[in-house]
């Protein structure tokens, strides 16, 4: 019959499973590696691409609602929010998808390498 562990002793089993500590460094990283992806599109394409669209900040794109008063703020559905963020969006993935995808090429590469350089040990 297996003994019985308790509360904390599963606890324990599970975080010190490699898996977990695995994911968690993995997390770590990621938070880490999205604070660069999302600069670089911030900071280097978002204002290339506004040079593209002839300097329009998308973020100041809005429909006046109700026009501020001396007591009163703005009242506006600033659509150019939901816009810049669909682009950073779109941008960020793309960002991604060409760093997965150069990880991947040079995986197949050296698994490639690595695959000849055994068929050529075998064969001697």
């Amino acid at each position: 019959m297996a003994e019985k562990k308790g509360f904390f002793g599963e606890f324990k089993e599970f975080i010190s499973r490699g898996n977990v500590v695995d994911m968690a460094i993995g997390i770590i990283i990621g938070g880490l590696f999205t604070a660069i992806v999302n600069s670089f599109v911030k900071d280097i394409l978002n204002p290339i691409l506004g040079l593209l669209v002839g300097g329009t900040d998308f973020g100041e794109l809005k429909v006046v609602l109700k026009a501020a008063t001396e007591t009163t703020e703005e009242l506006a559905i600033r659509y150019g929010n939901l816009i810049q963020n669909i682009i950073q969006f779109i941008l960020t993935a793309l960002v991604l998808f060409c760093i997965v995808r150069a990880i991947n090429r040079m995986k197949e590469k050296a698994e490639a390498e690595a695959a000849a350089a055994k068929k050529a040990e075998e064969e001697k």
